[in-house]
């Protein structure tokens, strides 16, 4: 029972958990949010939404792949520009990126060898 304890609190598996949720509940407000652009785009063509699913040229049906391709860019679209930009932004003024340049034990290494090659000895 011990294991399964530990099994069950293991924090990956909680924050796997919290993705799952989180990702359901986006892919519901990204779906939302395609279908009205796609009412949008019909109002502005001023006919029904764009619909590729009976497209077949040469019989071949590829518009159900080109319906799920368009709703793929827009979902990439949607993820690109409102979380991965502005949190990308967030994280660059709230946590800067440390200044690059030696770090200070590789530094404090480099000072003791110069040290030892000033006296003489070998490194």
């Amino acid at each position: 029972m011990t294991g399964f304890k530990n099994f069950i609190l293991r924090g990956n598996l909680v924050e796997l958990a919290v993705a799952v949720i989180m990702g359901t509940s986006f892919a519901a407000v990204v779906t939302a949010f395609t279908g009205m652009l796609l009412s949008l785009v019909s109002r502005i063509t001023g006919g029904t939404e764009p619909n590729f699913d009976a497209f077949a040229p040469g019989d071949v049906l590829i518009g159900p792949f080109l319906t799920a391709l368009i709703a793929f860019l827009i979902l990439a679209a949607v993820i690109y520009f409102f979380v991965v930009m502005p949190y990308t932004r967030a994280k660059d003024k709230f946590f800067p990126a440390e200044e690059s340049g030696t770090p200070a034990d590789v530094a404090l290494l480099e000072e003791i060898r110069d040290l030892l090659k000033a006296r003489g000895g070998a490194v």
